[in-house]
């Protein structure tokens, strides 16, 4: 009996650590070059720039003041980050308050309403030079498709970024989960990588 009870012990924390493996998710093949035209890698970037603009996405895309948005459950309000958060220019709050001590990095669901979500990286702004918030759709355009100011990455690069933080669960995923009653971002991850896809088969086009 003391056996199996050890078992058991040692046994649950490998079943609490479970659910944060990642899953195997990958892209699906990207459109077969000259299949995309213009007028329908821009008809994507209309559904690209309802996401990116979305507070899931935006909030934590800020500029220089390194101060995280905040739109609550049941508001569409958006206003600074409560308890005078800021990011310092680390984006992680090494300065003052580290992101982490409220942000923990977990896979787990966002199942508490209220409560600080999580993801499966560490919780930070993204790059000062990857602003979106306060941003015209066009502007965040013509930022995703110069590497300078998307990360050094190609359109390629763009979808094996979506990927990779799929597989971990990561932030940009979380987006279109965000558990706990709040709202998502629109047409849920699957949808925006296949426009991501189709945008960047058709030469990345920006609206006029």
């Amino acid at each position: 009996m003391k056996r199996a009870i050890s078992m058991l012990i040692l046994a649950a924390p490998v079943a609490l650590a479970a659910p944060l493996l990642a899953e195997d998710i990958a892209a699906p093949p990207m459109p077969a070059p000259g299949s995309v035209s213009a007028a329908q890698a821009l008809e994507a970037w209309t559904r690209i720039e309802a996401v990116v603009t979305h507070p899931r996405c935006a909030n934590c895309h800020v500029g220089s003041d390194n101060v995280p948005m905040w739109t609550l459950v049941g508001e569409t309000r958006t206003r600074p980050h409560g308890m005078n958060i800021n990011a310092g220019e680390s984006r992680i709050g090494a300065e003052t308050l580290m992101c982490s001590t409220c942000h923990v990095t977990s896979a787990m669901p966002n199942d508490m309403p209220q409560a600080p979500p999580h993801a499966g990286v560490d919780w930070q702004l993204a790059p000062v030079e990857m602003q979106w918030f306060g941003m015209s759709g066009r502007d965040i355009c013509a930022q995703l498709k110069d590497p300078a100011r998307n990360g050094g990455r190609d359109g390629a690069g763009l979808v094996e970024h979506l990927v990779h933080d799929a597989n971990l669960k990561g932030t940009i995923h979380w987006g279109f989960v965000p558990g706990g009653g709040r709202e998502p971002a629109p047409g849920g991850f699957e949808n925006h990588l296949r426009d991501i896809q189709t945008w960047v088969a058709g030469g990345q086009p920006c609206p006029g």
